[in-house]
């Protein structure tokens, strides 16, 4: 069990990796540049992650993963209707629009999920809850009235974690969010196709 100190130690030096490997890549991030960021020692990155790099990229996938769920909160947790849907939208796309270069969807999916079986497992998981709270959305909708129901809630919420993360990579490589607002706006349109217009 951590002390409240080495909690925070132990936290900055995953902050440092993260930044790291979001401006040099997972590649060029070593464990000097990790110490000298964070303002620690060897001897102290090694007290924290015993196995060296491999656990530090670790924990920063498991801390980046959080963070993905964390900043879409509390409109993820409560798609109950339009206006929710249209609050989740618009948080969505401003988060990523202001986070750029620095999403740790971004981070997590094309740097680090690509070094280690064990980020992997990270970024499916991830991805899977994120799936499941838009599922959860969709099947709330549908019941209501509000959704057709011959939309599959799966297949509907699967396709919408993709096309997120498909808009976000444009814009990494490109600083637009257009790609992104366009594949929510589209999504939302489909959902509310064919039911009626006061829903």
């Amino acid at each position: 069990m951590l002390t409240k100190k080495g909690a925070a130690t132990r936290q900055r030096i995953i902050d440092a990796a993260a930044e790291e490997i979001r401006e040099r890549g997972v590649g060029a991030a070593t464990l000097d540049d990790i110490c000298r960021r964070s303002g620690t020692g060897k001897s102290q990155l090694f007290h924290y992650f015993p196995d060296g790099k491999e656990q530090l990229l670790l924990a920063v996938a498991e801390w980046e993963a959080g963070q993905v769920i964390e900043d879409q909160q509390p409109y993820l947790g409560q798609l109950t209707s339009w206006d929710a849907w249209h609050q989740w939208r618009d948080v969505v796309v401003e988060r990523y629009r202001r986070q750029g270069v620095h999403c740790p969807l971004g981070v997590l999916i094309t740097e680090i999920g690509r070094h280690t079986p064990a980020a992997q497992a990270v970024t499916r998981q991830l991805l899977e809850q994120w799936q499941h709270q838009v599922q959860v959305g969709i099947e709330g909708m549908r019941e209501a009235g509000w959704i057709r129901r011959d939309v599959d809630p799966v297949r509907a919420s699967a396709a919408l974690i993709a096309a997120i993360q498909g808009g976000v990579t444009i814009l990494m490589s490109t600083g637009s969010a257009d790609h992104l607002e366009a594949a929510l706006d589209l999504y939302l349109d489909y959902l509310r196709a064919g039911v009626p217009v006061l829903a």
